[in-house]
């Protein structure tokens, strides 16, 4: 078959900090295309507020992060992945300072701060904006990197595999995607494929999750017959700023950690009631507290108060909260900032070992979009973005150790027997119906009546959505809520199968922990 100009050796779905780092890895040896469905910054990675947690401080050890990561992980934490995470981490530190990140310093040295569940002050950051800064550097290497080639404004539609087309063995052969630009579907083919396209947010109407947040690789690498693992376990992050005017502005963690309270309007300190680690709870804990507080004295929000530092002190740490919130009239130095629980962080995905790799022979998946054993029921914080660079490396290093097949034949997209829309009001009808029952009924508290309603609506959308894939154009707003179905049934499915309350999942019919916990395991 003759070579195309969208043939590579690697194709990476996803311009977050696990995507980049796996390109500049691979650019060296590898032609490599980085797929991304907006600009280059509009991830989640861009929006990470707190840091990178990894064991450089005097009196720090590896154990004493393994043991807080496996605490949060509420049992259900895959020790070696634990482990190979922690003891790689820094190095990724090593790596990102030699690409130039300025991470904050003190007295000459990195700044380490303390976060939620952390025995141990070992988050590096860059102020209260370390996913930004990160990712600046990361894309100005990317795009003046020989062997990378970049295709924003491009949203992946499906991934091409070998059992679709009637071949014995299984792999991956590439995959489609729509380029918004010229509104053509185009054929990628490598002989290996790296899905890093983040997690799910945007299943949920409250997110801290940029709009990107589709769960577009968990649907895809489903479809295409890969397991997924612990999708039950949605982080909701505790402290989201409440403003009529913004939506998904994070409060970092760090607040907390550096003394920031959690109170009640009248001023009233509530975590202590409900963990003696009160503010500095795993997030799990201090999120169902919030929430419990909400609906026990029917509150709208409440309320994260730093005031009693220093102003000098809140202005060189949170900068860009202090700033944010300065224009929507809250002065954080004198007043408290009021907050609710959102969608954060999808715990489960993909299943992979520990080099990244998949079901799917040549396709790997990294960072949010996949499920490595690290998060385990709960995502210990500033965990996250060590691990993209960890599995970055490693399903790196394995398809660099891999011999390149021959370009794989790959036929072109039919769109031969489809229409134009005639209601794509329905798209966005369905978006709202979705995002707005999935909080209802598969939120931070659950219950088996909820879950089945649930799964009801959604397999009324399923329908109705394939049907409207299957006749008309697609959009990236139809492919973007085809994807958000799947990833809604596939957290009902996971909950649903789970008969007990553990870390993120909590249950009001099976509100004790199981004697003998284990990892949700769905096969297409």
């Amino acid at each position: 078959m003759t070579e195309s100009p969208y043939d590579f050796d690697v194709l990476i779905v996803g311009s977050g900090l696990a995507g980049l780092s796996a390109a500049l890895h691979l650019a060296p040896t590898h032609r490599v295309a980085v797929l991304t469905k907006r600009s280059m910054s509009d991830g989640s990675s861009n929006w990470a507020q707190g840091g990178i947690a990894a064991v450089l401080g005097e009196g720090d050890t590896f154990d004493s992060h393994v043991d807080d990561t496996l605490v949060a992980g509420a049992g259900l934490s895959d020790p070696a992945a634990t482990r190979f995470v922690v003891e790689h981490a820094p190095e990724s530190i090593a790596w990102l300072r030699e690409l130039g990140v300025p991470f904050s310093q003190e007295a000459g040295h990195l700044h380490l701060t303390r976060e939620g569940g952390h025995s141990a002050r070992r988050i590096v950051h860059v102020t209260d904006a370390t996913g930004a800064a990160v990712q600046r550097t990361m894309i100005e290497h990317v795009r003046r990197t020989p062997n990378i080639t970049l295709f924003e404004n491009h949203t992946l539609v499906d991934l091409v595999t070998s059992k679709k087309r009637g071949l014995p063995v299984n792999r991956c052969l590439g995959l489609y995607a729509l380029d918004e630009e010229t509104d053509e579907v185009l054929t990628f083919r490598a002989p290996h494929t790296i899905l890093a396209t983040g997690g799910a947010g945007k299943v949920y109407v409250y997110t801290t999750n940029p709009d990107t947040a589709t769960g577009d690789g968990i649907a895809a690498a489903w479809r295409a017959g890969c397991r997924v693992t612990n999708m039950e376990f949605i982080q909701f992050h505790p402290t989201c700023l409440y403003h009529p005017l913004v939506k998904s502005f994070l409060i970092t963690e760090a607040v907390r950690g550096e003394g920031g309270k959690l109170l009640l309007p009248d001023g009233t300190r509530f975590m202590p009631e409900h963990d003696e680690r009160a503010e500095l709870a795993p997030r799990d804990i201090v999120a169902r507290a919030i929430d419990f507080e909400m609906k026990k004295h029917g509150l709208d929000c409440v309320y994260l108060d730093i005031s009693h530092q220093p102003p000098e002190f809140i202005k060189e740490h949170f900068p860009t909260i202090h700033a944010r919130c300065l224009e929507l009239g809250i002065d954080i130095t004198k007043q408290p900032i009021p907050v609710v629980p959102a969608a954060h962080y999808t715990c489960g995905g993909i299943h992979t070992d520990l080099a990244g790799r998949t079901d799917l022979t040549g396709l790997h998946a990294i960072g949010e979009t996949a499920y490595t054993g690290l998060h385990g029921a709960n995502r210990l914080a500033s965990n996250s973005l060590v691990e993209c660079m960890v599995f970055a490396r490693s399903a790196s290093q394995d398809i660099m150790a891999t011999p390149l097949p021959a370009p794989p034949d790959v036929p072109a997209w039919d769109e031969s027997r489809v229409t134009d829309a005639d209601e794509s009001v329905v798209i966005s009808h369905n978006w709202d119906e979705l995002r707005r029952f999935m909080w209802d009924y598969v939120g931070i508290v659950r219950t088996n009546k909820r879950l089945e309603r649930a799964a009801h609506r959604i397999r009324l959308l399923q329908d109705e959505i394939q049907e409207f894939y299957s006749a008309f154009h697609i959009s990236r707003d139809l492919l973007e809520l085809r994807n958000l179905v799947q990833v809604a049934d596939l957290i009902v499915r996971s909950a649903q199968a789970r008969h007990e309350s553990r870390g993120l999942h909590f249950s009001r019919d099976y509100p004790e922990m199981s004697a003998d916990p284990k990892p949700t395991i769905l096969t297409p």
